[in-house]
């Protein structure tokens, strides 16, 4: 979720951005007459999810068919499927919201714990059901958490406070969480330990284009973040070091955007969210997503 875009990006940056790793010719549009997608997600099967600005929970085929299965009534945040392969979604209105495929849906969490979650803004679940989410809090108030959810529904706040708590990121091992903190452009990481509790925190990168949003991991621990003010994707090396991996110009094909998932054959496709369209882009970009929790 996100506050009004600032004027577009080159009004705004004196200076053309760095050429990218992949041309924005390489993206193409995968489903269109979407509501403002925030997020998307793919199911066991192979559909791609995505929430719409009304409230609307798209079911998408391989080949683009978009399908509305439900609306919840209010803007739809970041969408994750638990290793049962159950849709969560973060609904900042109420909390997080637990939908099934039929459509059918109920109110998971609307508090942590004793903590009221004010702007559930994206989740991810590691394969033992734990699941991660952010509380983005409010937009430069600096009360933002960290929450996680236990298999058996139980919420406690695990860091904080921090700036606008945006998208998550695990590693491969579980034992690595990234999330972004969207009013300071910057990543953090969190050492997690075997039991899913945070171990430590630090700083992983700063300067992460402007108002980054989504993260997503590839099979090399190559980290993507989607930059909403800057219509641009920013990949992040293990070691930090970032680089701009795509940028439209024009803000088509890569128009705020939000969230991202792996996808297609081999899982080699980007597939991405733009919240300023009505449409889902994706590109192959030669290398492998990793695996989420309902895909292992």
């Amino acid at each position: 979720m996100w506050p009004d875009k600032p004027s577009h990006t080159l009004a705004m940056n004196s200076e053309t951005p760095a050429s990218p790793i992949i041309p924005i010719s390489r993206f193409s549009i995968f489903a269109t007459g979407l509501d403002h997608p925030e997020c998307v997600a793919f199911n066991r099967a192979g559909n791609l999810w995505a929430g719409g600005e009304a409230g609307q929970i798209y079911r998408i085929d391989s080949t683009g068919r978009v399908e509305q299965v439900i609306t919840l009534g209010s803007f739809c945040a970041g969408l994750a499927f638990s290793p049962q392969d159950e849709l969560f979604v973060c609904h900042p209105a109420s909390g997080i919201v637990h939908v099934a495929a039929d459509g059918r849906h109920e109110l998971f969490a609307s508090h942590a714990g004793e903590h009221r979650i004010l702007c559930a803004n994206f989740g991810v679940f590691d394969d033992a059901g734990n699941y991660y989410v952010t509380d983005s809090g409010q937009w430069m108030k600096r009360n933002g958490f960290l929450l996680r959810f236990t298999p058996d529904g139980k919420g406690q706040v695990l860091a904080g406070p921090f700036g606008y708590a945006n998208g998550l990121a695990l590693s491969a091992d579980q034992l690595t969480l990234y999330m972004v903190e969207s009013d300071t452009d910057r990543v953090y990481r969190f050492a997690l330990k075997t039991d899913g509790s945070v171990e430590s925190s630090s700083m992983f990168a700063e300067g992460v284009g402007r108002f980054p949003d989504g993260l997503a991991l590839d099979t090399r621990d190559n980290l993507y973040a989607s930059c909403y003010a800057s219509d641009e994707i920013i990949r992040i090396i293990p070691t930090g070091e970032k680089k701009l991996f795509a940028w439209d110009r024009w803000a088509i094909l890569l128009g705020s955007p939000t969230n991202m998932a792996f996808g297609g054959p081999g899982m080699t496709e980007l597939y991405v969210a733009n919240l300023a369209r009505q449409t889902i882009t994706r590109a192959e970009i030669g290398v492998a997503g990793q695996p989420l929790a309902n895909q292992r």
